[in-house]
């Protein structure tokens, strides 16, 4: 039996009717847990309890742990550790590995080009520095020798059905509402965003191999291209035009005042105003997997959307 701790987000979703490949068990935890397929278990509950999550965990061969939290640097700074040390200790008890879903937070901002997985941990913002005591929480336990775990690490989301992305929300939803495209800083930049179906399938496969634990991974994600590029090829398939807003800082935090999402994206802007790439060529070379072509990617999400 297979354990996501955290189903109800976009990977959880996806990664539930990958592990039926893998598994005929597939236990969904959450605060309210939907059957993604048909013979599901679901598991209610909260992962800041700590007998819950030892309850979830109890019985399962391999725990993914994807859960969100509220886009706030308070929240993350208060029950991200707690979630992690509950979890690091049920998968201990239990003999159960762990597979982490991460993002790149925590690499230092002057080195997102190209990120691999051994780029520097230096986060600046106090989001990237929550991201980096947990994932630290987790390799310290791995290095100990205490736990079968491993870090599937993910770039900027796209994919079809994912409402709250902000490609969805400021590149395909305005665009498909005939006005202009939002993004922050500049269209020149160069940016990758990992696929959510892409994501899934290589966080089962690697929750389902042996030896990938004790490393960090970084999932299939296409090349980067600028952001103006990236806008046009949604327009394209929507047929209509690539115009775009841009959303400076100076901006941002004016919006800030109203929109407490925006509030704290102030902190993550050194994302955007440089080149991200995000380099996936480890998994790649070692799977056989390429990512899905950003053609192929765009139309899904514009049809979903």
């Amino acid at each position: 039996m297979q354990v996501i701790l955290g189903a109800g987000g976009a990977i959880g979703k996806e990664l539930a009717r990958e592990l039926k490949n893998f598994t005929s068990e597939v236990r969904l935890v959450g605060r309210n847990p939907q059957k993604i397929n048909e013979d599901d278990e679901l598991f209610r509950g909260d992962l800041t309890d700590e007998l819950f999550v030892e309850k979830a965990v109890k019985g399962a061969d391999v725990a993914y742990l994807t859960a969100g939290l509220p886009y706030q640097a308070k929240v993350w700074q208060e029950q991200w550790p707690v979630i992690m040390q509950h979890v690091i200790s049920a998968c201990k008890r239990h003999k159960c590995r762990l597979v982490f879903f991460d993002n790149i937070y925590l690499y230092h901002p002057g080195k997102l080009s190209p990120m691999i997985e051994e780029t520097e941990i230096n986060p600046v913002s106090k989001k990237g520095q929550v991201r980096a005591q947990i994932a630290g929480m987790l390799m310290k336990e791995v290095s100990s020798g205490k736990l079968e775990a491993l870090i599937a690490r993910s770039a900027d989301f796209y994919g079809p059905g994912i409402e709250n992305s902000l490609f969805m929300e400021l590149i395909v939803k305005k665009l498909k509402a005939g006005k202009k495209a939002n993004w922050f800083c500049s269209t020149r930049n160069k940016h990758n965003f990992t696929y959510t179906p892409d994501a899934a399938k290589a966080t089962a496969l690697l929750g389902n191999t042996e030896s990938a634990f004790g490393q960090v991974w970084h999932l299939p994600t296409v090349s980067a291209l600028t952001m103006q590029q990236w806008i046009d090829t949604v327009a394209e398939e929507l047929k209509t035009s690539g115009k775009v807003m841009i959303i400076s800082g100076f901006m941002l935090g004016m919006l800030g005042f109203f929109n407490p999402v925006l509030r704290e994206m102030k902190e993550m802007l050194y994302q955007y105003d440089r080149d991200y790439e995000f380099d996936s060529s480890k998994f790649e070379t070692v799977f056989k997997v390429t990512p899905t072509p950003v053609e192929e990617a765009i139309k899904e999400i514009v049809k979903g959307g």
